[in-house]
């Protein structure tokens, strides 16, 4: 039985002025597409590549549960969240 692992994570850009919250089963190769450019929209419009917070979920509903509460918090509380894993807003590695 394989175990499937389940991204939410943040993104932002150079300067950390946007923000992005997104969700996905593979976060190496999303934020690979998110700093390539391959997919149209926001994130590459913005330049918004630079990965500031992720966390981890086994089951897919937890995931996109945690994804749309990060989506409705303000600015200032996605910002408390962040720099309470990261909080000088280093770019990090996955």
């Amino acid at each position: 039985m394989k175990l499937h692992l389940y991204y939410v994570y943040i993104l932002t850009t150079r300067n950390n002025t946007v923000l992005y919250t997104g969700v996905t089963n593979d976060l190496k190769r999303r934020v690979f597409e998110h700093k390539s450019g391959l997919n149209e929209g926001f994130t590459k419009k913005y330049h918004v590549h630079k990965l500031v917070y992720f966390d981890i979920f086994d089951y897919v509903e937890l995931a996109i549960a945690r994804e749309k509460q990060i989506k409705g918090y303000s600015r200032e509380k996605k910002i408390k969240l962040i720099e309470a894993m990261n909080p000088e807003w280093k770019e990090l590695e996955v």
